[in-house]
């Protein structure tokens, strides 16, 4: 398995991946816009992540099979250079879950935040549903600081969000 950073090529296998995993997704978490499912909302969506990551503000990475396909995501979101932190994010493929990628993804993300950034600290949100990325969290080291504020909308019902910190 190897972590990347995202490309504008990436588009179409991109666009396979969040197709193939799209209802796996929407189980656990908010849903995207209908729009981005089509060639043209995935490059729209892959262009304003690379402008984040050329601001500094996201650094937005793919998990790849060894033969290229994607079979996960992770991204720095959020970065905010005065406060030193950043918020951590990932999705992996269903078929793929259960095989430590969740974990790997994060330990890639902290290692860009503590060292290609140089961040002191980290933040994730995660629904009260979704037990298995909470524990991909606390094994990483974060803890629990409470209830988020953020509200999730997961196949159609208010999901409230604990609020994790590394650091």
């Amino acid at each position: 398995m190897q972590i990347r950073t995202l490309r504008l090529a990436d588009a179409p296998a991109l666009l396979e991946f969040e197709l193939a995993n799209r209802g796996w997704f929407e189980s656990h978490v908010d849903a995207r816009a209908t729009d981005f499912y089509s060639l043209g909302g995935v490059t729209a969506h892959i262009e304003s992540y690379l402008s984040g990551f050329a601001a500094g503000t996201l650094h937005p990475c793919l998990l790849l099979e060894e033969d290229g396909d994607i079979i996960g995501r992770c991204n720095l979101k959020d970065i905010d250079h005065a406060a030193q932190r950043a918020e951590v994010g990932y999705r992996i493929a269903s078929y793929a879950c259960g095989r430590g990628l969740a974990g790997a993804a994060l330990s890639h993300l902290m290692e860009l935040a503590y060292g290609q950034w140089q961040l002191t600290g980290l933040d994730a949100h995660v629904t009260i549903a979704n037990a298995a990325s909470a524990r991909v969290l606390e094994r990483a080291g974060f803890a629990l600081a409470g209830p988020s504020p953020i509200v999730a909308v997961v196949a159609e019902h208010r999901l409230a969000c604990l609020h994790y910190r590394h650091n």
